[in-house]
């Protein structure tokens, strides 16, 4: 199946160069972790140790509050120093539970192993799915166990993978890819037989060959269908996604079910896969460190709640004139103001860069190009939406189908007067999210 692609996005510097090539490392277990208790889309977890606590790496830590939420889980062993507001990648201190480390890095008892995962139903995968605590690893962070429980009503009938890996100097899933293709696989089965789906598809960008190659072979002689789609931002993003290999158009305030689809990243998959056959909690994933702003970039898999400085470290530390590290890539991360904000389920990379990788220039008021809109993979009019929403005139932004918007930044990127669209953006859906609550409308 050739891919059709969709109208819009942009085709920023990929920057990929600096870690691409590099296998991944398994970083050494930190001496101190972080472990936020919010990482996921949705309610945070509650911390259920507290000081002096003894805990074993895979022992839950922090319960999920409702539905869409998820388990937290101590990623070493040793002993909880602190429960209380540390630095979040959302900007924003936020509550988090410190382990130090014993040396020992102890599994805790009772991780079951499944020999024959084919007999498992598919309740029973969603259920070991939800007690290893997996979320979107591509960095939505939205909770695995709830795509796999949709309503009776919405018929699930393809399951994807994102290997695209649109991003800007991210290589974490394109190594993950290269490496380790067999449990994306038998993750992905995984995943269909949750969702009684006979058909799969792993999209790949096509600067990516080796991937494609990887994938393909692994895949041989099953229902599952690699394809790889044209270089173009944001390739990754669900609906765009959707439109290239299937050529259907999620409604807008839909969902991907809505169309009959899942997609999960890759990442995803291959957690999936460990945490069905051996049992093992999300506690490590597979992230990038790059940018001109470090010394080594690498690909690292890296335990959860380790802080952003020993991943600079590893990678031969700061260069000179570093101006900003981003967690996430540069179209959709966000800056961060201390090296102590950990990593996270949903960090995918940590992009180091020097003042003369950063555009710095003065907003100025919009000039009505229509570059925007050219570039808008939601077919939206981000010009008139800015407009509106920095005059708080939301009832009107709304109207212009902000809620559709999937803030990724395509239109700041094109943006002659440097408009903070984005933020523009995010600004006016909270007000219109506040203002539906307070009605009591979804």
């Amino acid at each position: 199946m050739s891919a059709r692609g969709f109208r819009g996005g942009v085709h920023p510097p990929d920057s990929k160069e600096y870690s691409k090539d590099k296998a991944i490392e398994v970083m050494p277990v930190p001496e101190r972790v972080v472990i936020p208790l919010h990482q996921n889309i949705g309610a945070p977890a509650q911390a259920i140790v507290e000081p002096g606590a003894k805990v074993k790496k895979g022992q839950i830590i922090g319960m999920g509050k409702g539905f869409v939420s998820t388990p937290v889980h101590a990623s070493i062993s040793g002993e909880v120093k602190k429960v209380g507001e540390f630095p979040h990648p959302s900007g924003k201190d936020m509550l988090a539970i410190e382990i130090e480390s014993d040396g020992e890095d102890a599994w805790v008892e009772g991780l079951e192993e499944v020999q024959d995962v084919d007999s498992l139903t598919p309740d029973e995968i969603r259920q070991k799915v939800l007690a290893a605590g997996i979320v979107g690893l591509g960095g939505a962070t939205f909770p695995t166990h709830v795509k796999l429980a949709p309503p009776k009503e919405k018929k699930i009938e393809a399951l994807m993978l994102n290997g695209a890996e649109c991003e800007p100097y991210l290589t974490a899933d394109h190594r993950l890819m290269i490496e380790d293709p067999d449990s994306i696989i038998k993750g992905l089965k995984i995943l269909m037989k949750a969702l009684g789906v006979d058909k799969g598809y792993i999209g790949i960008e096509d600067n990516k060959p080796d991937a494609v190659t990887s994938l393909m072979r692994a895949a041989s002689g099953t229902n599952i269908e690699v394809i790889s789609l044209h270089v173009k931002y944001p390739q990754g993003a669900e609906k765009q996604l959707i439109k290239a290999i299937l050529n259907k158009e999620v409604p807008s305030g839909g969902l991907p079910m809505d169309v009959g689809v899942v997609v999960q990243n890759v990442g995803t998959a291959a957690a999936v896969y460990e945490a069905v056959r051996y049992g093992r909690p999300l506690i490590e994933r597979v992230t990038t460190i790059t940018g001109r702003g470090v010394k080594e970039p690498k690909n690292l898999k890296v335990r959860i709640g380790t802080p952003t400085s020993v991943l600079i470290d590893s990678a031969g530390g700061l260069t000179e004139d570093v101006s900003k590290i981003i967690m996430g890539g540069p179209m959709m991360g966000g800056g961060v103001y201390t090296t102590e904000v950990p990593i996270v389920k949903g960090t995918s990379g940590v992009v180091v860069l020097k003042s003369d990788d950063i555009r710095d220039r003065e907003s100025n008021p919009c000039i009505r190009c229509g570059r925007c809109a050219r570039a808008c993979p939601m077919l939206l009019e981000p010009g008139a939406m800015g407009i509106f929403s920095e005059r708080d005139m939301f009832e009107e932004t709304e109207g212009y189908f902000v809620m559709d918007c999937i803030e990724c930044g395509c239109c700041s990127y094109t943006c002659p007067s440097d408009r903070p669209l984005v933020h523009l953006f995010r600004y006016a859906k909270a007000a219109i999210i506040k203002k539906r609550q307070k009605e009591g409308t979804n």
